[in-house]
């Protein structure tokens, strides 16, 4: 058993190992590597690893890990500034295609309900395939970028819903043959989500407080999976799904000070499940199909990129964007998606799709994914040109051979102090920004930056931060900041780190990190303000020279024992209002000895 066990695990490595590289090679992405390594160690082909079915099952564990990594990124504040597109544009790109493609198989006779679950299947595009193209054409930034991701953002929220509902129809004959039955597994089911955010909300903090207080990267990264594993069980349990689950701890963590940690130790086995699962579709795959009934096979793939095409170009013209982008997206997103499977894969499980037709589906989806890299890259080649030149990303700069004394990451306002002082002192420096309008503007005077990345480690390689004495962090977003810090500790842990907080509770999330100092913005220039007001209200210079740096003095060690209770929100006010009493009480102890 275990020698069995081992060697499928050394053949699907071998296969990954082998293929995903020359995929990526031919610019065909790593899904397609995978998809194919698993169709070649599969039953259509040499048959390597028995049992496609049962390797599917686990591997779908990839899409719980998957969800729960969307969840984590899912802040509510994100969501509300990309509330239009997502909404918008998302929302109207699956209502046209779902219809579309709905209508178009209950033509060809299919029932209502089925009808509308393969349309909805369909409708879904691939999100890692997606991703991965614009990536590697650095095209992630431009509009078509941004409106694609917010689609695919929009696509993995809808298609939650949906799988926790597809298991709920293989009971709809409840409804009439036993009714209270249908209304236990209703109340299981709210009960359990009820259960999981309310749970989730006052105990996964002080999990992972606790987890953190032990020093031990293993132990934390043992807490990530135990929640991601527990929430999604949970779930599953009550009827619902398991990806469910595991976004619902993911968005219950999003806004938590531990959301970089937990996604940083999360990443690979997200990583390898997901590539696991992309093998077992690949195995799942009915290839003898295409021989047998090949121009079935190829016109149902024709028709469901062209309608896509169709119906995303007319979403998104819709929805006001130029031709250009729009031709753009229509081509990129042509194709079926991850979630297709995991829907189809539920229907056939309610019995509400067949078997047959369900592996007939999954192949045109295989083959559409198959087909967008090559359509994509013909389409930047012949259709862009047509529509004129569109505008490229630049590239991030590369920057000189030197061995800079410090490193300062953001060069606005406030990096730009740090560096007129550095260079009135001749201490070499050089300077990363991820805006490249600042650092054109900025280099007009003379000032060494370049446009570059500083969350990216091959950046800060050749930035030459490992030759560095300190890297300054004057980063303004707290996202970016913290993005950065967690690198900068973990490649670099002898560099010496300054940085610009935000505010308090960035600054606590800094020296978490194991920032070595930090400034928080505002905070001296307040502090000078509130000088020159007590001399204008009468205090002598040194009166309020003295009851300014009593406040700073005070304020800083505050600062530093709300750390102990950081995440508590009532400790931070308990500690909030006794450090006010206290600092009330330090002026009056003052007062009272001036008076003497």
């Amino acid at each position: 058993m275990e020698m069995s066990l081992l060697l499928n695990a050394l053949i699907f490595l071998v296969a990954a190992v082998v293929l995903v590289p020359v995929f990526k090679r031919l610019g065909l992405g790593e899904v397609l590597g995978y998809l194919a390594a698993g169709v070649l160690i599969g039953p259509s082909m040499l048959a390597l690893v028995p049992a496609p079915e049962d390797v599917l099952q686990f591997a779908q564990v990839g899409i719980v890990f998957l969800l729960f990594v969307i969840g984590l990124e899912l802040k509510p504040s994100r969501l509300k500034a990309m509330r239009k597109p997502v909404f918008g544009f998302g929302g109207l790109q699956v209502l046209v295609t779902t219809v579309a493609l709905a209508g178009l198989a209950w033509i060809l006779g299919l029932a209502p309900m089925a009808a509308i679950i393969v349309g909805f299947s369909l409708a879904l595009c691939s999100t890692p395939l997606v991703l991965q193209l614009l990536a590697e054409r650095r095209e992630l930034s431009m509009r078509h970028g941004r409106k694609a991701f917010a689609l695919l953002l929009f696509q993995d929220l809808a298609a939650i819903p949906a799988i926790a509902i597809i298991p709920i129809l293989a009971v709809g004959s409840l409804l009439t043959e036993q009714p209270g039955r249908l209304a236990l597994e209703v109340l299981t089911a709210v009960g359990a989500f009820v259960a999981l955010i309310v749970g989730g909300h006052y105990l996964l903090r002080p999990l992972f407080r606790l987890a953190a207080g032990a020093g031990s990267r293993e132990v934390f990264a043992g807490a990530a999976l135990t929640v991601v594993i527990g929430s999604a069980l949970l779930m599953d349990v009550a009827g619902l799904s398991m990806a469910l689950g595991a976004f619902i701890a993911g968005v219950l963590l999003a806004d938590s000070e531990y959301r970089h940690t937990i996604e940083a130790d999360i990443e690979p086995f997200r990583g390898l499940l997901l590539g696991l699962f992309f093998m077992a579709v690949g195995m799942a795959a009915q290839v003898g199909l295409l021989l047998e009934v090949p121009l079935t096979i190829l016109g149902l793939t024709a028709g469901l990129v062209i309608i896509k095409a169709l119906t995303i170009l007319l979403a998104a013209r819709l929805y006001g964007l130029p031709w250009r982008e729009a031709t753009d997206l229509g081509v990129l997103l042509a194709q079926g998606g991850e979630f297709g499977f995991v829907l189809l894969t539920a229907a056939v499980g309610a019995q509400v799709l067949e078997q047959p037709l369900v592996d007939r589906l999954i192949l045109v989806v295989s083959l559409s994914m198959a087909a967008t890299p090559v359509l994509f890259l013909l389409s930047a080649r012949w259709l862009r040109p047509r529509f004129g030149k569109p505008a490229t990303a630049r590239p991030f700069d590369v920057p000189e051979e030197r061995s800079p004394k410090v490193v300062v990451v953001g060069f606005g306002r406030f990096g730009q102090i740090v560096g007129r002082v550095l260079r009135g002192l001749t201490i070499p420096y050089t300077v990363l920004d991820i805006n490249p309008e600042q650092v054109d503007f900025v280099r007009r005077y003379g000032n060494p930056a370049y446009y570059g990345d500083a969350g990216r480690s091959d950046i800060l390689q050749a930035a030459g931060t490992g030759d560095a004495r300190v890297l300054v962090l004057c980063i303004g977003d707290v996202e970016a900041s913290m993005r950065v810090a967690e690198l900068v500790r973990r490649d670099y842990p002898g560099l010496r780190i300054l940085a610009r907080a935000h505010d308090r509770h960035h600054a606590h999330l800094l020296m978490r990190a194991g920032v070595h100092r930090l400034v928080r913005e505002m905070f001296f220039s307040s502090l000078a303000l509130t000088r020159d007001l007590l001399i204008d209200l009468g205090l002598s210079r040194s009166e309020a020279e003295r009851a300014v740096e009593t406040f700073r003095r005070h304020d800083e060690a505050t600062l530093r024992s709300q750390l102990a209770v950081f995440g508590d929100e009532h400790q931070i006010m308990q500690t909030t209002q006794e450090a006010a009493d206290e600092l009330q009480t330090l002026y009056q102890a003052d007062a009272e000895t001036r008076g003497k």
